[in-house]
């Protein structure tokens, strides 16, 4: 008998800041962004409104997508994303071990899409341009 597993997330929410782009030499490029989740409810006692946020750090690994992020993804954005989970260790300067779980889109394995289309500057926004 064998078994399967899936590692898959999907994500709608609004850019937390702008996406950075960084160069990984011969392997292409990388966007890096967060992206920020709520949720709204009210209190059933007081009939306070209340709302959770959660941050979630993404990385795009997908060459096209690399660029659609980089030409038409702003600060505030709402967006929706399907990745994979990652773990990641590593030691800070203080010598102390760290551990974060982050959202990676690789190539062929993932999607990431501009919902609410708005043009910026006469330029059609990721949602208007050909799926990568």
């Amino acid at each position: 008998m064998s078994s399967s597993s899936v590692n898959k997330v999907i994500l709608v929410g609004n850019l937390a800041a702008d996406p950075e782009i960084h160069s990984m030499g011969d392997s292409g490029r990388v966007a890096s962004f967060s992206i920020a989740t709520s949720e709204k409810w009210s209190h059933k006692e007081t009939n306070t409104k209340k709302e959770k946020t959660q941050f979630h750090r993404v990385s795009v690994f997908n060459q096209a997508m690399v660029e659609v992020t980089e030409k038409y993804l702003h600060k505030g954005d709402k967006i929706y994303l399907e990745g994979q989970l990652e773990n990641h260790k590593w030691t800070d300067k203080d010598n102390i071990e760290r551990y974060s779980t982050d959202v990676v889109i690789r190539p062929f394995h993932g999607d990431l899409r501009m919902l609410g289309g708005k043009k910026r500057n006469g330029a059609a926004t990721a949602q208007e341009q050909p799926t990568p």
